[in-house]
């Protein structure tokens, strides 16, 4: 087991605080001392050049996918040269009618080097491991689709 702190902090910035004018900007910080600047998503009158909530996690789950994936390719002997996700969540209506992100597509670009080249079903099958082994994918009701470009 093992525990993962975050302080999340907000302050106001107005007198007036009403849902059209209180300020969304706030800051994630992180034990090893990395601080984000966050904001809620631009639809919901953030600030577009922080990051939101719902774009950190599908780099979460991109990111566990990714890590998971290495992970696996190496205790299999597979050398990894890069790894690229252009991963995409779809925020929509669940089937509670609730606004929720329900999809993330994975799309990850693998180069492989060395002497051992998986095939395309090996890929798969270290895409398939990847996912039922990702702690942010086993925490999460969110569809996610695997679509690799291989």
């Amino acid at each position: 087991m093992s525990e993962h702190k975050v302080l999340v902090e907000w302050s106001g910035d107005r007198e007036d605080f009403s849902y059209q004018t209180y300020t969304r900007n706030h800051y994630w910080s992180f034990e090893g001392g990395s601080r984000v600047e966050a904001s809620a998503a631009p639809g919901f009158l953030g600030d577009e050049s922080r990051v939101d909530p719902e774009e950190a996690l599908v780099a979460s789950l991109s990111s566990c996918h990714m890590l998971t994936f290495l992970a696996v390719a190496a205790k299999k002997r597979y050398v990894v040269d890069s790894y690229t996700d252009d991963a995409v969540g779809f925020m929509e209506k669940n089937t509670e009618g609730k606004l929720a992100i329900t999809r993330v597509v994975l799309r990850p670009r693998i180069v492989f080097s060395g002497e051992r080249q998986p095939t395309a079903e090996q890929i798969d099958d270290l895409h398939h491991i990847a996912h039922a082994e990702c702690f942010i994918a086993n925490s999460v009701k969110t569809e996610i689709i695997v679509e690799p470009s291989v």
